[in-house]
């Protein structure tokens, strides 16, 4: 396998799987209840609520096939922006948390052209959210860009 392909595709496989698994612990601890629907849920964005929720364990398999696909792109996305645009090489850490919030928020608005009703905006759920969202996701993702473009541990904008 290409070696570009192959640290897009195993960093997408991991931040799709954090982020996944961050969603089933957030839904639990805020309801208590395990999100046995989440899967269906996702894809609903595409199928309509009414018709994924009832669509059983297809359109879960749909919902788990968008859901690795939409951090697929968002992975390729930094892997292709990441050597054109400088300032990206700035510090790891940093980045990726921005590259987190960037994403969260990009989705948010995707998730406005979707069938899904549409969620409200809370600052303080948003800011927990935002940082959650760029340990599990952002960072990741950063950090194996910087190890694919092998950013040296010297240069003034690769801080550790």
């Amino acid at each position: 396998m290409n070696r570009f392909f192959k640290a897009v595709f195993l960093t997408g496989m991991f931040v799709g799987t954090t982020d996944l698994s961050y969603a089933y612990i957030a839904q639990l601890i805020r309801t208590g209840h395990f999100a046995s629907g989440m899967l269906n849920y996702i894809a609903g964005g595409a199928l309509g609520l009414e018709t994924s929720m009832k669509g059983g364990t297809p359109v879960a398999f749909l919902g788990l096939f968008f859901h690795y696909f939409i951090a697929f792109s968002f992975t390729l996305f930094f892997f292709w922006i990441f050597p054109r645009i400088k300032f990206l090489s700035f510090n790891k850490y940093f980045i990726g948390m921005l590259y987190g919030v960037f994403v969260n928020l990009a989705m948010k608005v995707i998730l406005l052209l979707t069938p899904l009703p549409p969620g409200g905006f809370d600052l303080g759920r948003s800011l927990i959210d935002w940082y959650i969202f760029g340990v599990v996701f952002g960072i990741p993702i950063a950090w194996n860009a910087y190890r694919y473009y092998r950013v040296p541990k010297d240069n003034l904008f690769a801080n550790q």
